[in-house]
């Protein structure tokens, strides 16, 4: 089934986000062989040049890795997972502090809004 992909940014870009999300949210672990380029193109729904251009951003950022002959794999840079998972988190949350302002919340009622909804009220 072809992954879902909005206007805002380039394919490659957010491919690149979607495959970071995997690997923080241990979906893919570290260490793990990765599908090759075709292969995921084709879950994705994209042209192989765009997964190919998502996968040579991911190695240039070191979340992912190439073996000669053996394909792409997931870094073991626990550090670098954490780091990319706090910044792929800060960006949501930015995201979401900015849509929440749109519809004016200000600071004090997102604040008890969100902590009503953690609590399940």
């Amino acid at each position: 089934m072809a992954w879902k992909f909005d206007e805002k940014s380039p394919i490659y870009l957010q491919l690149a986000n979607h495959i970071k999300t995997q690997i923080v949210s241990q979906e893919i672990k570290p260490g793990e062989q990765l599908p090759t380029v075709r292969d995921f193109a084709q879950q994705a729904g994209v042209n192989p040049n765009t997964m190919q251009r998502a996968f040579i951003l991911l190695e240039q950022e070191g979340m992912v890795f190439s073996k000669r002959t053996a394909g792409r794999f997931v870094t073991d840079n626990r550090d670098l997972i954490e780091k990319t998972r706090e910044e792929l988190a800060l960006a949501e949350m930015e995201q979401f502090v900015y849509q929440m302002m749109k519809l004016g919340f200000d600071q004090v009622s997102l604040a008890e809004i969100l902590e009503k909804h953690l609590k399940g009220d």
